[in-house]
């Protein structure tokens, strides 16, 4: 075991910068640790050892979205699955799910993997350029096929989702304070805290409010999935000229670079999830201290969102999936009312 000894802020930021190049890592209570052997990256300035192995282990309540009664997008209904029968580990005979895999998906296109009769993935490991590890560990495979590490859904197959097994995405949280007239930042009248506004999209497909979140392509950096979705939900960059794109480029290549806030990495309890598919994310903070970057940029939805505005951050906002604990998080993180 290796231990390397550094301050929460040396911490935060390796964490971060790992996290969005791809490479796997650990943090314990004293510092970066690995378990496995590590090799040296040397630079002019610094040395740092980089871990081969990472994992993660999430201890959570059961999921309740990833059962909720009717798949989206859909007629199918799950199974029922009562809370004290999720975990695997619960024996269940009468356990019959419904196997359903969405039209959208049977049609093979280039994001999603044909069924486990016609092709062999690798799971737990990174298959060519599509990463199967998951955030949560080591997952079990059964009869050819993937088990939801967080348990049992009511329904098996791929559902919605392209992948077998882990579906990674990156959700870019993009906060600025709410400020009056003059600039200076409005408090809660409860909490007395300021408050935090987030960009936010209204989901096409479900109608519900979330983060400008998008998969993460094979092969591509966390970091540059992060920038890749909110230039195109939240801005609607693919269908800017050649001139506005250029500016949306300097603007948020300006905040995407500036220090993140790594909110969360890890299981997502979406309703798309099944017993053989679901997502994982890596939720980053992008936080516009100032209000001149690209809060002075106009808002357009692109082609998967319905609308996108500035929302203020509130507990009482519901969001899609997981959405609302990241920003509790990044609430926290920034001092915020919550």
């Amino acid at each position: 075991m290796v231990y390397f000894r550094l301050g929460r802020n040396w911490i935060d930021r390796i964490h971060l910068a790992l996290t969005l190049v791809g490479l796997p890592y650990s943090i314990c209570g004293s510092g970066v640790r690995t378990s496995q052997t590590v090799r040296p990256i040397t630079s002019s300035c610094c040395n740092l050892c980089i871990p081969s192995v990472w994992t993660m282990h999430s201890s959570a309540a059961p999921h309740a979205k990833s059962r909720c009664p009717q798949y989206p997008g859909s007629d199918i209904k799950r199974f029922p699955v009562p809370d004290d029968k999720v975990d695997w580990s619960q024996n269940w005979p009468e356990y019959d799910p419904v196997s359903y895999t969405a039209p959208s998906v049977l049609k093979m296109p280039a994001w999603a993997d044909p069924d486990t009769d016609s092709f062999s993935p690798q799971f737990n490991t990174v298959d060519g350029a599509v990463d199967r590890t998951s955030f949560e560990g080591s997952y079990k495979v059964e009869k050819g096929k993937p088990l939801n590490p967080r348990g049992r859904t009511g329904l098996t197959g791929q559902g919605l989702l392209g992948r077998w097994g882990p579906n990674h995405a990156a959700d870019p949280i993009v906060t600025r304070w709410k400020v009056d007239a003059k600039g200076a930042k409005i408090h809660h009248s409860d909490s007395k805290q300021p408050v935090l506004q987030f960009v936010s999209i209204k989901r096409k497909d479900c109608g519900e409010w979330a983060i400008p979140g998008g998969m993460v392509d094979p092969g591509e950096q966390v970091s540059l999935t992060l920038q890749r979705e909110f230039s195109e939900e939240a801005l609607n960059s693919l269908s800017a000229t050649p001139s506005e794109r250029a500016e949306l480029y300097e603007r948020i290549t300006q905040l995407f670079k500036s220090p993140g806030f790594l909110v969360y990495k890890g299981y997502v309890d979406d309703p798309r999830n099944t017993d053989n598919a679901w997502m994982e994310t890596v939720a980053v903070n992008f936080h516009d201290e100032s209000g001149n970057s690209v809060s002075e940029l106009p808002l357009q939805a692109g082609d998967d969102a319905g609308q996108v505005q500035w929302v203020d951050v509130d507990s009482a906002f519901p969001l899609y999936a997981s959405h609302s604990h990241f920003l509790e998080l990044v609430s926290k993180e920034r001092k915020a009312h919550w």
